[in-house]
């Protein structure tokens, strides 16, 4: 049985993680729409408003069963997208909505190889999950074309903690803020979460 609690204090290693995820991923979608999870939807509304041109491709990290696919798709039906993701049990139900045009089965926040680069890469709902935010941003920036894009969330308890602030301004030779959201409700119908725990949407321009 999947445990919501696990979701704020964090699940655990490699191993835990993936278990997790695939002892979820049937009740997956359906949980999220009863928690009423708005992040993929929300963070699309923010490159269809801040993409002058649209992504010929994108990159998806710990894209789930592709809850964000499903929504950039309809802003920009046109672009090619990739996902990655730990658990082969989300992959394929990721598979199942025909979406993606490569699925992977990776760590994010360990070294991945891809050839290709991406006009736009995103993470979102999953930044929780990264060791070593700076070298994960600094591995998105070397997949990224010039002047793509990165879009991301981040819970607000943990944006303080681990001082992004501080971490973006160290990278500003290599990413451009172009917008931060105000904070946000992140799955305000989850007893655990409510209204008590928030998230911001980043996106970030390369240089």
């Amino acid at each position: 049985m999947v445990k919501s609690k696990d979701l704020i204090k964090g699940i655990g290693n490699y191993n835990a993680t993936t278990k997790y995820y695939d002892n979820w991923s049937r009740t997956y979608d359906a949980s999220l729409r009863k928690w009423s999870y708005r992040a993929p939807s929300k963070a699309s509304l923010v490159l269809k408003t801040y993409l002058a041109t649209p992504p010929k491709s994108i990159l998806d990290l710990a894209c789930g069963t592709g809850l964000f696919a499903e929504s950039i798709i309809k802003f920009f039906p046109k672009a090619v997208i990739d996902g990655m993701d730990i658990s082969k049990k989300i992959l394929h139900k990721a598979k199942e909505k025909k979406i993606y045009k490569k699925l992977i089965c990776s760590n994010f926040d360990h070294n991945f190889f891809i050839k290709k680069k991406y006009d736009l890469i995103s993470c979102i709902g999953a930044m929780t999950y990264t060791k070593n935010p700076k070298k994960l941003m600094l591995s998105v920036h070397q997949l990224t074309n010039l002047k793509g894009f990165f879009i991301f969330t981040h819970r607000i308890d943990l944006w303080k903690k681990q001082n992004y602030p501080k971490l973006l301004e160290s990278l500003s030779n290599k990413w451009n803020p172009a917008f931060v959201s105000r904070p946000i409700l992140y799955l305000p119908q989850n007893n655990f979460f409510k209204d008590s725990i928030k998230i911001k949407i980043v996106l970030l321009k390369k240089i």
